[in-house]
């Protein structure tokens, strides 16, 4: 799986890391579902951690397609609340 973490790199990461990132993932959308703030930059920035350290990034003379486009670093609640809806980001 290729994931993009918006503003920075693709990382591909090992099918065997997908279980985890769908647990990090339903973990940041159940903040934002929910509507508490708290808590929610402590679980997005575990997420973008998990994809950093799980993964490889990708050459930048790859060209790949990203199966996954995670919003940036600095998104913010409001923001996130747009993003984290329904199914989420991840495909299951």
């Amino acid at each position: 799986m290729i994931v993009r973490i918006s503003g920075e790199d693709q990382y591909r990461l090992d099918d065997s890391s997908c279980d985890r990132l769908n647990q990090l993932e339903d973990a940041v959308a159940k903040i934002v579902e929910a509507g508490q703030p708290d808590g929610f930059n402590e679980a997005y920035k575990q997420l973008l951690d998990y994809v950093r350290s799980a993964g490889r990034p990708v050459g930048e003379d790859e060209l790949e397609p990203s199966d996954v486009i995670l919003p940036p670093a600095d998104i913010t609640f409001a923001e996130a609340g747009r993003e984290f809806t329904g199914e989420g980001l991840i495909p299951d």
